[in-house]
């Protein structure tokens, strides 16, 4: 007998059809003879209806509220599920996040999970149900309700498969596993049988949707192996875990991210210490910066520009334009209309001229390049959103004909 932790995003239990499919899959599970913990999403899109509940009364509520309303979302879906589970014959619980141990810090609509007690979810195992668990939700020291932020079931997830020892993890999506691209993009995007940690983190920072980035950190931690797996086909998944195969291709996806804006602040003094100041300025406001690019100086002035999430490119605008007699500088601008284009393989550090291979791609299909960022195993350009698709296409065809 396994310990089987399986989670299903809010597309899987959309609507009542699909609620009792997953519940056929949860069950067939239990049947086989398994321990079942189930971590379930809001269904559909609750959580942006309830967030445009929020704005409609106030746009500008405190970040505890917002967690207070989100995570009433999960209510409803685990409670139906355990329904749907004692319909087809097989008992169930539901619990939410606090119920089930997850302690976690005080931020608000981002919180880390701090410890799980998996005393509950042991209790109820003991009597042989299938424990149902609100995902993307704990309590704070201060018993406040907390969301994770977007993706937290699946982080969810890991977490009670790290707490419980549980000897597989399925993170169930309406896709059927880790794919080179979008495959809903990209038509000949080619799903992976298995694919590193490593790799896998740095897809998911970089804007593949299929799996959270801090889920995966989680289980490269606690060496929790993963399945990616559609709720809707019968087919199996990708597997993520720390070595996969010895010889495998250069590289293992193209991701895009179009959630980014590009900062750009003009006439910087020449002189050292500037790069600190303005990226503490920012870091003390929580505000994460990716690919950074510096001119050089000329005339005793320089220019830095970079690129942050965008819903953060406002206030790191405000932030700076609040400090701009102390930091110095010109002017300060923003640019939404920008997506970040990534190529990511452990087989890259081995392969010379990979980078070459993706320019010439994007040449070739006459996509400007602004910015380029490098590590071991990824690339990452920037270029005009309008051109993402485009590009994307391009260069899995260059990779992957």
């Amino acid at each position: 007998m396994a310990l089987i932790v399986q989670k299903f995003g809010g597309s899987s239990v959309a609507d009542a059809e699909r609620v009792f499919n997953v519940a056929k899959i949860v069950t067939d599970t239990y049947k086989k003879g398994n321990d079942v913990v189930v971590v379930v999403s809001a269904q559909g899109d609750t959580t942006d209806d309830l967030i445009a509940k929020q704005m409609e009364i106030n746009p500008e509520a405190n970040k505890r509220e917002r967690d207070m309303l989100l995570a009433s979302g999960e209510q409803i879906s685990i409670s139906l599920l355990a329904m749907a589970c004692e319909k087809l014959g097989v008992p169930a619980i539901s619990l939410l996040g606090w119920q089930a141990g997850f302690q976690t810090t005080s931020a608000h609509t981002s919180a880390r999970i701090k410890n799980v007690d998996g005393q509950r979810i042991r209790q109820e195992l003991d009597q042989h149900k299938v424990v149902v668990v609100a995902g993307f939700q704990g309590i704070n020291r201060h018993e406040d309700l907390t969301t994770l932020g977007r993706g937290g079931s699946d982080t969810s997830a890991v977490a009670i498969a790290a707490s419980l020892h549980a000897d597989l993890c399925q993170i169930f999506t309406d896709v059927e596993g880790v794919f080179t691209a979008d495959p809903r993009k990209v038509k000949n995007a080619i799903k992976l049988k298995e694919i590193s940690y490593d790799e896998m983190l740095e897809l998911a920072t970089l804007g593949a949707q299929v799996l959270n980035n801090r889920s995966v950190e989680m289980a490269k931690k606690y060496g929790i192996e993963l399945e990616v797996l559609s709720s809707l086909t019968n087919k199996p998944g990708t597997i993520v875990k720390e070595k996969p195969k010895m010889e495998k291709m250069i590289i293992s996806g193209v991701a895009k991210d179009c959630d980014i804006a590009r900062i750009s602040i003009k006439g910087i003094p020449n002189e050292p210490g500037f790069a600190f100041k303005v990226f503490s300025k920012l870091s003390a406001k929580d505000i994460n910066v990716d690919i950074i690019l510096q001119s050089v100086g000329t005339e005793g002035t320089k220019d830095i520009a970079f690129t942050v999430a965008a819903d953060k490119g406002q206030e790191a605008v405000d932030t700076l334009n609040d400090n701009k007699d102390a930091l110095g500088f010109e002017e300060v601008t923003l640019d939404k209309d920008v997506a970040k284009i990534s190529i990511v393989g452990a087989g890259m550090e081995s392969h010379a001229g990979v980078a070459t291979k993706m320019f010439e791609a994007l040449y070739n299909n006459n996509v400007n390049i602004q910015m380029i960022a490098t590590s071991e195993i990824k690339t990452s350009v920037l270029i005009a959103k309008k051109d993402a698709d485009r590009a994307v296409s391009a260069i899995h065809d260059k990779f992957f004909d």
